[in-house]
């Protein structure tokens, strides 16, 4: 792993290969490691950059919870491929990951050759269940401050492999607040506008996200929706060899 004073914060990432530039961003609670799998598969035939997010793994955790935000989250992507030299890259994420990587897309489309949006969902439009979401982020936080980082245990798998590598509980507890938590439908109203190749994933044993996944696929134009068996939330790491089958069909489809 690298890090990089970026935004007044020290972020650490990853890179390898070479080629097409592809941003894999993790879910909450989890790190970048989680993309280890893919990093071996992708090996030398795309550039994969992958990066633990505010609050997480080895990046700092600032002790200001009004430093955590979609747009931070945004701004740090953005800052990270500048640092690297990228101008253009395949964008993508799992969870919150792959929310914020349709946010990136909305805010800096110039950048996006195309999305990858993995066990995630666009947001809320009606306000009522935006609030109980953000409701369950913020009990998230509250039981991250009064039991630590054991309060990880239990969660999904990428969450769970992820014990161990984050600094800060508190940390975690900010992101859950300033970036799990959700204020605006501004992204699920943005799908529409979407206009580079999509690949949706979802693992058939996600529930939750199964219904999210289907409404992207369709309000993306073009968009692929590719369903995983046998996968839970983290199917990358559930079904790596059917998940890596996926992503390098999609990546090796994309125009040049």
């Amino acid at each position: 792993m690298a890090q990089a004073t970026l935004n007044g914060i020290e972020i650490d990432y990853a890179v390898s290969g070479r080629g097409r530039p592809v941003i894999l961003s993790h879910g909450y609670g989890a790190t970048g490691r989680m993309w280890d799998g893919q990093r071996r598969t992708l090996g030398d035939r795309y550039r994969l950059i992958t990066w633990d997010m505010r609050g997480h793994g080895q990046t700092e955790s600032p002790n200001d919870g009004a430093r955590y935000s979609t747009a931070l989250t945004v701004a740090d992507m953005r800052a990270l491929l500048a640092s690297l030299g990228v101008s253009r890259a395949v964008v993508g994420g799992l969870s919150l990951g792959g929310y914020m990587s349709l946010a990136f897309y909305l805010a800096h489309p110039e950048m996006v050759d195309a999305l990858i949006i993995c066990d995630s969902g666009p947001g809320y439009r009606n306000a009522e269940a935006r609030n109980a979401w953000s409701q369950r982020a913020n009990e998230r936080a509250a039981t991250l401050e009064a039991r630590g980082l054991e309060a990880l245990g239990g969660r999904s798998r990428e969450v769970r492999d992820a014990l161990g590598h984050h600094k800060s509980a508190q940390g975690l507890a900010h992101a859950a607040r300033g970036m799990l938590a959700q204020q605006d439908s501004w992204v699920i109203d943005g799908l529409a506008s979407i206009r580079v190749p999509t690949l949706v994933i979802v693992g058939d044993q996600d529930t939750p996200f199964l219904a999210p996944c289907e409404y992207m696929a369709k309000k993306i134009p073009g968009a692929r929706l590719e369903v995983i068996a046998g996968a839970g939330h983290a199917s990358n790491l559930d079904q790596p060899e059917a998940f890596d089958r996926v992503l390098l069909s999609f990546l090796d489809s994309l125009p040049a």
